[in-house]
């Protein structure tokens, strides 16, 4: 039983262009985007990887990273799964901002806290521990068991809904997450063990 799940984050976006803070806000690709996009479903076919179902968040920018990975695979009538649950983390009251303007208003020290702590929230939004607590139910009760099945599964979402995901796979903790980058477009392929543990994983990179 093959037990393959690949996350990829979405291409850039028009606001990560911008060096705006994004979170539930929805932006599109930028044409960069589209090409990173593009060139994941590129290397995904290289190694004649095909999927049973696709999951995304709601947020257009990760639908639309999916959808040109699935063209791509020659799969665009894929069974895809779109819910909030796997939307970035809501950078609340930052959303919109240019984070070189936060630190002017907040501070460096404040704006970093904010952004690469566990368990720090910017105001009015989430720290990347009520990210994790978002995001696991819906793996262990929607990803995982198509997984464990059998069924081939990959997952288009964001920066952050992702490393919830890596934290568990990887086994990371709440001191060593914060400081992992995951980089757009860039594929994660993962392999699982009946028991749900990992047998191996490779990075598609560019």
């Amino acid at each position: 039983m093959e037990r393959l799940l690949v996350l990829v984050r979405h291409g850039q976006s028009d606001w990560n262009l911008k060096n705006l803070f994004t979170g539930w806000k929805d932006p599109d690709l930028t044409e960069q985007g589209i090409s990173e996009a593009q060139a994941a479903g590129q290397r995904l076919k290289s190694l004649n990887l095909g999927f049973d179902v696709a999951f995304t968040s709601a947020l257009t920018r990760a639908q639309h990273t999916c959808s040109l990975i699935l063209n791509e695979l020659g799969q665009p009538n894929l069974s895809t799964i779109r819910n909030s649950a796997l939307n970035e983390r809501d950078y609340g009251d930052l959303s919109g901002l240019n984070k070189d303007d936060a630190r002017a208003k907040w501070g460096e020290e404040q704006v970093h806290l904010w952004r690469r702590s566990y368990d720090v929230p910017p105001p009015n939004g989430e720290s990347l521990k009520d990210t994790v607590a978002r995001v696991l139910p819906y793996y262990c009760q929607e990803i995982l068991p198509r997984v464990l099945d059998g069924q081939r599964v990959i997952v288009a979402a964001h920066g952050n809904s992702l490393r919830a995901l890596v934290m568990v796979l990887d086994r990371l903790t709440p001191a060593t997450i914060p400081t992992m980058e995951l980089e757009t477009g860039i594929p994660l392929v993962y392999r699982l063990k009946g028991n749900s543990m990992v047998e191996s994983k490779r990075i598609l990179s560019a």
